[in-house]
């Protein structure tokens, strides 16, 4: 079972609840935690997993052999990206726009073009008892994050549960993390922001047609709009988190999801138990 934990913006407590959820969990089943936020993975930061296991991830850009090109520009016809451009009748590649589609290559009559490996980021993995861990790490500068995220949804397959923590947002990263999901648990702030962002990640779920309930963190006061949007697409609320402090103290204290447990036992249980016995069957 894949269950995916996404928020339309960062700092909602997404990463919180994924790592609580997926520790949690392994004390009942052998669980994974795939930390997709490639940009910023931080969930071993709470975990602590040692790695044991780290891998470069690297994708196929073109190569142009220049003595058998023609500067035809088929290639550059073909490109949607604008990742080949041709100058004085010779391409020049650009592996920063290169999506490593291939068109390239299959269009050029020459076969002028080969593709080579462009490293993009690296994959971590370990696990502690039940539970496991696999996290991307893009590497500095590099912006597309997708095959990276497709990577470290392949790790920890034998896991009866797998949390994937999503990116923040909803654009490319968040669907590809999202994907063939069973559920998704979106995390929310009763806020304006919080609303508005959560209201375009559940258009993505939706638009996977992927189930979802919600979470509501860091509670302070009812945000009447939020309530009425989650009431008028019937999303199941699965747990409400209020604003509590202590909460940012125990993650420098190095026991937050001893203290979400014991604290918030009933919500954490609860979110556990409506995955496994309705998500499940």
């Amino acid at each position: 079972m894949n269950i995916a934990i996404a928020s339309g913006k960062g700092g909602t407590g997404k990463t919180t609840l994924s790592t609580t959820l997926a520790y949690y969990a392994s004390q009942f089943q052998v669980t994974a935690l795939l930390d997709c936020d490639v940009e910023e993975p931080d969930a071993n930061v709470l975990l602590k997993i040692k790695v044991e296991k780290s891998y470069p991830v690297d994708v196929l850009i073109p190569q142009v052999d220049m003595d058998a090109c023609t500067g035809c520009g088929k290639c550059q016809k073909a490109c949607q990206y604008n990742a080949i451009v041709l100058i004085k009748g010779k391409p020049l590649v650009l592996p920063e726009l290169c999506h490593s589609c291939g068109g390239c290559y299959l269009a050029c009559p020459e076969h002028a073009i080969k593709e080579i490996p462009r490293p993009i980021g690296t994959i971590e993995t370990g696990n502690k008892d039940n539970l496991f861990y696999a996290a991307g790490i893009l590497n500095v500068g590099e912006h597309i994050a997708t095959p990276l995220i497709d990577e470290v949804k392949k790790e920890h397959r034998h896991a009866t549960l797998r949390i994937i923590d999503a990116p923040p947002g909803s654009s490319c990263p968040v669907i590809h993390a999202m994907e063939n999901s069973d559920y998704v648990i979106l995390v929310a702030e009763p806020t304006p922001f919080g609303f508005h962002d959560v209201a375009l990640a559940y258009e993505v779920a939706k638009s996977l047609s992927i189930p979802c309930g919600i979470v509501i963190n860091n509670v302070v006061e009812q945000y009447e709009p939020l309530f009425t949007f989650i009431k008028h697409e019937n999303i199941p609320v699965l747990a409400t988190i209020p604003h509590d402090i202590n909460i940012a103290k125990s993650t420098t204290r190095d026991n937050l999801m001893e203290y979400i447990i014991s604290h918030y036992a009933k919500q954490i249980q609860t979110i556990y138990e409506y995955c496994t016995n309705r998500v499940m069957l």
